[in-house]
């Protein structure tokens, strides 16, 4: 009887996609005596919670109705007051959720609140998984206190995503690139390599002309801080570009970047390189749930080859470049021997056009050592 009020929840809460980070996206519905009387779900500007939005919807019909969630009523004072504290008092009979909250000032307490209160409580987990899925950054920051990192490409059949001399045009069709428009819109932050920015003079901007609840924060890595005052990254800053650097990179180079309003990330590791790891573990200290990766060969390998990279999402298109001198979607020392090769699990097919397909899957880690030399 639930199933059709959690699934209207869950698509309240899909409206709120891209627009609450750092907070989940939640949608709530409340049902009295078979009839809805209030709807709401939540986004970073509104401030509100879902479950608010659907008691002030509800007024005085809220008292012996049922609550249906996406998540477990938030139990704490923060940048608003408890949900769950707001259910009691408008006197709600119950409260069915798809799933409890990850977060540890939540997890539990939030049901439990209700429960001591004489609220009827239910976790219908029927939907879960498409929950989650709506959610897996916030899951996932919760679980492991970083921002879950998106490895995307666009690349051939083959493998590949560049050929040896003209690399004009595209490799995927124009709704593909409408897809990671929208892929951009559920992030929080994105990441590339000085070679493509060099090579592409990209913006790396969310043009889904969707509202956020905060600017995409742009990265690049740039051990020396070879990006041109006069690039579209530098030109377009607004307080939304991140470069990081190694402590060789000339002072003065920083000092001008500054004055733009760009800003300056140092972080080493061996061999003159910026430290990937260490931009994941800086945006886990903003709250940044989010990351994607939308770079070129050596990045790739080493997000991949560093366990920082969570999953992959690769837009394959029709064609085959073949040779030896193509670009590879991932290329730096890679794997010796296929006993030793980084595996995926969860894989999943997305159409993006009848003759195009997207892949997405979970990078298993530490199931094998590095070969011996890699460090």
């Amino acid at each position: 009887m639930s199933l059709p009020y959690i699934a209207e929840a869950l698509e309240l809460a899909r409206q709120g996609a891209g627009r609450t980070s750092p907070n989940p996206a939640v949608g709530a519905v409340l049902v009295r005596d078979g009839e809805i009387v209030g709807r709401g779900f939540h986004t970073w500007s509104q401030v509100k919670h879902a479950e608010i939005a659907a008691l002030e919807q509800a007024g005085e019909r809220a008292r012996g109705a049922t609550l249906y969630t996406t998540l477990e009523p938030c139990s704490h004072q923060g940048r608003t007051g408890s949900c769950a504290a707001a259910l009691i008092e408008s006197g709600v009979s119950g409260v069915v959720a798809i799933q409890r909250d990850p977060n540890p000032l939540v997890a539990g307490r939030g049901l439990a609140m209700l429960e001591q209160a004489g609220v009827q409580v239910e976790i219908d987990a029927a939907l879960a998984p498409e929950a989650e899925a709506l959610n897996a950054p916030f899951f996932h920051f919760m679980r492991t206190g970083r921002p879950l990192v998106t490895l995307k490409s666009a690349l051939t059949l083959d493998g590949k995503i560049a050929a040896p001399e003209d690399n004009s045009g595209w490799i995927t069709s124009e709704k593909a690139r409408a897809h990671v428009q929208q892929m951009r819109h559920m992030s929080d932050a994105i990441l590339t390599g000085i070679g493509t920015v060099l090579a592409d003079d990209c913006q790396l901007t969310d043009r889904s002309g969707l509202e956020r609840s905060r600017p995409l924060l742009r990265i690049v890595l740039d051990s020396q801080l070879r990006i041109p005052l006069t690039s579209k990254m530098v030109t377009s800053c607004m307080g939304d570009l991140m470069l990081v650097c190694t402590s060789v990179a000339p002072a003065s180079r920083r000092a001008a970047l500054e004055e733009r309003g760009v800003e300056v990330l140092v972080a080493n590791r061996p061999g003159g390189r910026t430290n990937l790891s260490a931009v994941v573990e800086e945006l886990a200290r903003r709250k940044y749930l989010s990351l994607m990766i939308e770079a070129g060969s050596k990045v790739n390998w080493t997000a991949l080859e560093d366990g920082v990279a969570d999953r992959i999402f690769f837009y394959y298109a029709p064609k085959i470049l073949g040779g030896l001198q193509s670009l590879p979607v991932a290329g730096g020392i890679g794997r010796r021997r296929r006993a030793d090769a980084i595996q995926l699990r969860d894989l999943c097919l997305h159409v993006i056009t009848p003759d195009e397909f997207a892949v997405q899957g979970t990078v298993i880690k530490g199931l094998v050592s590095k070969p011996a030399g890699v460090k």
